[in-house]
């Protein structure tokens, strides 16, 4: 049996997304350009934009497309350059954020205030405010985990934040694992800017968004035309956007079904995990995405566990897929408190509507199998 269990990395593209790509190829004229297919194409952007923005509830001005969720986190965090630069953000943020941050504290010496999760895997919205001044610049704390699929307290931690009635500090989250999972909100939310990846919710690769509110001023990370207000340089990707747009749109309108399932499957599985001895699931199982599982075996390397499910036809991984093969144990789990022999031998497995009960059963299996023979 061949199961695709690693929807966190990356998931197929929806039918929808792909029949607008189609489409939108066909008519392939130059947004920028005046003439017909120009304005064709235009047509189409600007109704793509409209959509994300009414999906995120927001207005089409606060809409900048990316090449991806990378892009949108670096660019966020460019809005700390100015000012005093003080940087408030959870430790364990993907590593668009963390080396993003790095570069900018040696570029510019700034100053970057990284808050520990608890053991769970959730931020204390607290603690995050304890380390906020009136200097603090930015805090970036992100939707939901990567790896380990924890739920943060955002709307809470913008909260704090404003207290005081502090409007200074702006307030920046990664939403890449979130949208299209979760109902995302920013002005629930209370967030500044808020990125997103087409490619994480069934939309084609190399598409992405920065949501910026109204007042922030952009730092450009390109420099070229005049295109996305001239924020953002470069032909825009216009069949990447509509279908992401339209995967985006499928996807929320599904959510709540599409995620009862998963959440039924995922409590299965990790059932089926709690019956191989000395095994641990990692973070909250309440406030986590509906299908994500991280866990581990004492005595067994995560590594060798992915080698081996992917084997017998499973793809799992041993964590963000941005940091497959670097040699180094999670920096999620360890900021959660793991030691690195534990983060070691974590894998993540992350599943979709679209995944069976006999794949869930299958893969429990294989797991049960695969730790015997490890441990031996």
């Amino acid at each position: 049996m061949n199961v695709y269990a690693d929807h966190a990395a990356t998931t197929p593209m929806r039918a929808c997304a792909k029949e607008a790509m189609l489409e939108a190829l066909e008519d392939f004229g130059n947004p920028s350009s005046i003439h017909s297919a120009g304005r064709l194409a235009a047509v189409r952007l600007e109704s793509a934009r409209k959509e994300v923005a009414e999906l995120l509830n927001c207005r089409p001005s606060e809409i900048y497309f990316t090449s991806g969720g990378t892009e949108a986190d670096n660019w966020a965090i460019r809005a700390a350059r100015y000012g005093d630069g003080h940087v408030v953000a959870s430790a364990f943020e993907h590593h668009a954020i963390i080396h993003a941050l790095k570069a900018m504290a040696r570029e510019k010496e700034r100053h970057v205030e990284l808050v520990k999760p608890e053991r769970d895997g959730i931020v204390d919205p607290e603690r995050v405010r304890r380390n906020v001044s009136q200097y603090t610049n930015l805090v970036t704390v992100m939707a939901a985990n990567n790896e380990v699929g924890t739920i943060q307290p955002v709307e809470e931690i913008g909260r704090e934040i404003r207290k005081g009635g502090n409007k200074r500090t702006i307030f920046h989250t990664d939403a890449v694992q979130a949208v299209g999972h979760i109902p995302v909100d920013v002005q629930k939310m209370g967030v500044d800017m808020l990125s997103l990846s087409a490619h994480k919710f069934g939309g084609p690769k190399g598409v992405g968004v920065l949501y910026c509110r109204n007042g922030i001023i952009l730092d450009p990370l390109l420099f070229g035309g005049g295109q996305e207000r001239g924020n953002r340089p470069g032909t825009e990707n216009t069949p990447g956007i509509v279908a992401m747009a339209v995967a985006m749109r499928e996807a929320c309108e599904n959510m709540e079904s599409a995620a009862a399932k998963t959440r039924e499957l995922r409590d299965r599985l990790i059932r089926r995990i709690k019956e191989i001895p000395d095994s641990y699931i990692h973070g909250s199982l309440e406030k986590r995405l509906p299908g994500n599982i991280n866990c581990s075996f004492a005595g067994v390397e995560g590594e060798a566990v992915v080698i081996m499910l992917d084997l017998a036809g499973v793809c799992a991984s041993s964590g963000s897929a941005c940091t497959s093969g670097t040699g180094e144990p999670s920096h999620v789990l360890t900021a959660m408190g793991l030691s690195r022999k534990d983060a070691y031998g974590a894998i993540r497995i992350t599943l979709e509507e679209t995944n069976t009960e006999a794949e869930v059963d299958y893969i429990g299996d294989q797991l049960a199998e695969i730790v015997k023979a490890l441990r031996k």
